[in-house]
């Protein structure tokens, strides 16, 4: 029970109402940024195991940071649920197991080292065949009954260096083989769209484009056209996924185009990770070697038939009922479409992003979609004149709410979407509106992954239930940061990979709002259909948006600000006001 480490203070900091001031200490002395003098002076609580030192180096890497304390928190040094995953990839590699949940239980390394299990879950290593039941967002996607639904890809464009086509396509190969998602084809039958597994052999080889040939001012532009051209060459029988390399004067181009059936964006994480390392390997003249399959996609998907029919599921329908959702305020009526679609992007600033995943989370005990949602439906209120807002969620969908399941380090699409019903409840106190948020979402069953269970897998009475619930028109997304997910010499690339979907296809919500951390700065980008939507009403929303992120921002950095919520204290059942109560007169 000693503490690890001591402070002395030459006084403590006070609120203005004459109370320790402990969210002043925490920041000062536990989130200050490196090299300031708080690290000077007071040093970080050292490992005490090699499990933790593991974790340390682990999280340092995952984070992109340095000077990682075993007492940090993990989400408060910019930390979220698709980092902690990749977390746990990595601690397994490394001979350690944890589950997602654990790490919201336990958020410090002195607390996760404890957790550390030697053993793992099992999981078959060998080829995967045979027939997939589909998921909730496949159900989902042929549901939508697209307009040529082979072009509805995910693609990335790397800058690569100069790059051994031979080497590049051996990687390729072996990546195929072990990632089973990647060889999913799609038939239609009688009762529906049906799953498979290619066998390895079936794959196409990479495609090699030599452009230097061609003066170094056409090169892009030719790039460009032939990878808008592949991006709609995709077959979901036969192929629905394509790489091509880009043979450029000064740097290769390597793109990849992966039907979104197969993948999602933490996939493409393990993707590029396990593609980079394997090349390495191979160029070195070192063997080959991946890390152990985890669960695959097709004992995932037959888990969730399964479950689709348990108690426990059925419990969380009563959250999902039917709730009052006005329609969103349009410019004109028009077609939905992609052909339609324009997208424009509003960012903050490094510092803010910075403060965004340090500072905030400390303030009312946050994670980064708190705030995000919260400045979301301050922008639709003044908008729309309500103070309720029906948005659709979209999550990663990997929870750890089955047995024996592992997808730390598996390829598929996992993605869940779900309603998500929001009232600002008319507070102008951005403290109270932040704790409100965050409240309503922490009382979500299942963080969310019940619904599409629900909605497309469950009895056919519960089905029709659920269909008959009133449909969001706003679907928000945060990705992540992605800043980690390559090392040199792969990069991003400048040019343009094509359009990822037909323009032949409808849009099933007015708004898509897509925010990912890139170069340390968060960005989001407002996709509408401008035969709807006037560009001038996207602007000013996602301005304002920006607008009350930073306003939230600016208060949690204030010695005012801070708090806590009853899902804070999970084995108390206790009001909002029952809890201030009690904290004032502790």
């Amino acid at each position: 029970m000693i503490p690890s480490s001591f402070i002395l203070l030459d006084r403590l900091p006070l609120t203005p109402n004459g109370k320790v001031d402990r969210a002043s200490i925490a920041e000062q002395y536990r989130l200050a940024p490196p090299n300031s003098i708080a690290d000077a002076d007071i040093p970080n609580p050292q490992p005490q195991t090699a499990i933790e030192q593991q974790l340390i180096e682990i999280w340092q890497q995952v984070l992109g940071i340095s000077n990682v304390s075993v007492q940090d928190n993990f989400f408060a040094i910019g930390g979220d649920s698709i980092l902690a995953i990749q977390v746990i990839a990595k601690a397994r590699q490394a001979g350690m197991n944890f589950f997602p949940k654990q790490m919201f239980q336990a958020q410090t390394i002195a607390e996760l080292a404890q957790l550390a299990q030697s053993a793992s879950i099992p999981a078959a290593q060998g080829i995967i065949t045979g027939t997939v039941p589909l998921t909730p967002i496949q159900h989902w996607f042929f549901q939508q009954s697209l307009s040529e639904m082979h072009h509805w890809n995910q693609a990335v464009l790397l800058e690569v260096g100069k790059i051994k086509p031979k080497l590049l396509d051996q990687a390729w190969q072996i990546l195929l083989a072990h990632h089973d998602a990647l060889r999913l084809r799609f038939h239609p039958t009688e009762t529906g769209w049906q799953q498979t597994h290619a066998l390895p052999e079936a794959m196409a080889p990479l495609i090699v484009f030599d452009l230097t040939s061609q003066p170094p001012n056409q090169q892009s532009p030719a790039l460009e056209t032939t990878a808008a051209n592949l991006q709609t060459c995709l077959d979901l029988s036969t192929n629905p996924l394509k790489i091509a390399l880009f043979q450029c004067d000064k740097s290769d181009r390597l793109l990849i185009i992966i039907h979104h059936l197969l993948i999602d964006g933490v996939s493409w994480r393990i993707l590029l990770n396990d593609l980079q390392n394997l090349y390495h390997q191979l160029q070195q003249g070192q063997p080959p070697q991946l890390p152990p399959k985890t669960t695959s996609f097709q004992q995932w998907s037959t888990a969730l038939s399964a479950y689709a029919h348990s108690p426990e599921l059925l419990k969380t329908l009563d959250y999902w009922r039917d709730r009052p959702s006005p329609s969103l305020p349009i410019d004109r009526p028009g077609s939905n479409t992609m052909a339609e679609v324009q997208t424009l992007g509003v960012s903050l600033t490094i510092a803010e992003t910075q403060a965004l995943l340090q500072t905030v989370p400390t303030r009312y005990q946050t994670q980064i979609n708190d705030v995000l949602l919260t400045a979301l439906i301050q922008t639709f209120a003044a908008w729309t004149g309500n103070s309720t807002l029906l948005i659709e969620l979209e999550g990663h969908g990997r929870e750890d709410l089955l047995e024996a399941i592992d997808l730390s380090h598996t390829v598929g699409w996992f993605t869940s979407l779900f309603p998500v019903w929001l009232n600002l409840e008319s507070s102008q106190d951005l403290g109270i509106a932040l704790k409100s948020i965050k409240e309503q979402l922490r009382q979500i069953p299942q963080r969310g992954f019940s619904y599409g269970v629900l909605r497309y897998l469950a009895e056919e009475s519960v089905q029709a239930q659920m269909r008959s619930l009133p449909r969001p028109e706003v679907r928000f997304n945060y990705l992540g940061q992605i800043d980690q997910a390559l090392s040199p010499p792969f990069a991003i690339a400048p040019e343009l990979a094509g359009a990822t979907r037909s323009p032949l296809a409808n849009r099933d919500v007015l708004l898509e709002i897509n925010g990912m951390i890139a170069a340390g700065q968060l960005r989001f980008t407002w996709s509408y259909s401008r035969a709807i939507h006037h560009s001038s009403t996207i602007q000013t929303l996602a301005d304002q948006f920006i607008h009350h992120l930073s306003q939230l921002i600016q208060h949690c950095q204030s010695p005012q600000s801070g708090g806590y919520t009853p899902s804070d204290f999970p084995l108390m059942s206790i009001s909002q006001a029952e809890l201030d109560d009690l904290l004032t007169d502790l």
